[in-house]
Parts: C-alpha cells; sequence; structure tokens
C-alpha cells in the first residue's frame, strides 16, 4: 500500500523559513514525479514544484523558484520542499503528491496518481 505522509508545517512570520517532508512507503520514488501542491482557503489547487528522483530534474512555477527548493533523501524514502522567504499568500495546505500518469501539474489532487494528506502552512505576523 502506498502512504505518503507530510510534515513540518507550521506557523512562521513573513520572510521565514519552513522545511516540509513527505515520507513515502510503497512506492520506488524514481518511478514518479514527484511534486508539492498546495490549496490556500477558498482557492484552487496550485502547483509548486516538481522533482524527477532518477535524474534529480527539477521544476518550479516561477514565483518560488529562487526561494524553494525540492529534493529527496539519499535512500529516495522522503520528499523535502525547502521554502524561504514565505509570503502571507503562500498560506496553503501543501501536499506531496506521485504521478506516474504524466500528470505533473493538475487542478485537483484526483488527477495525481498518490497524495498525502497534506501539512498547513500559516505565514502571518
Amino acid at each position: 500500500e502506498v502512504h505518503l505522509a507530510e510534515s513540518g508545517g507550521g506557523w512562521v512570520q513573513p520572510g521565514g523559513s519552513l522545511r516540509l517532508s513527505c515520507a513515502a512507503s510503497g512506492l520506488n520514488l524514481d518511478d514518479y514525479a514527484m511534486s508539492w501542491a498546495r490549496q490556500a482557503p477558498g482557492q484552487g489547487l496550485e502547483w509548486v514544484a516538481s522533482m524527477y528522483t532518477y535524474n534529480n530534474d527539477t521544476y518550479y512555477r516561477y514565483e518560488v523558484k529562487s526561494r524553494f527548493t525540492i529534493s529527496a533523501g539519499n535512500a529516495k524514502t522522503t520528499l523535502y520542499l525547502q521554502m524561504n522567504s514565505l509570503e502571507p499568500e503562500e498560506t496553503a495546505g501543501y501536499c506531496c503528491v506521485a504521478s506516474n500518469n504524466g500528470t505533473v501539474r493538475a487542478a485537483t489532487l484526483q488527477e495525481y496518481t498518490y497524495g498525502g494528506q497534506g501539512t498547513q502552512v500559516i505565514v502571518s505576523s
């Protein structure tokens, strides 16, 4: 059974940093496009970043490219998202998702092959 479990969310002041983790079990990360997506209250799903762990290629939405870093642990059982210089409008639930159907930027979580329950990030002073 595949399980993706996010952690590391919380409250941070504007300009602060958080590191999200996604513990993955039941799947080989090299077989999937691994991504982070977020959904703010009352808003649609927003793709944040993706990584192909088999070759370490990474992709980011334009707004976060210089501030966020997606990575995988050496054992390739954990996906990370380092977020720096966070902004209030980035307050959202952040989800770890896996896709082997070609979906990377989806409008709904259901379009991904697997997804976690999410971790909440609140950026506020």
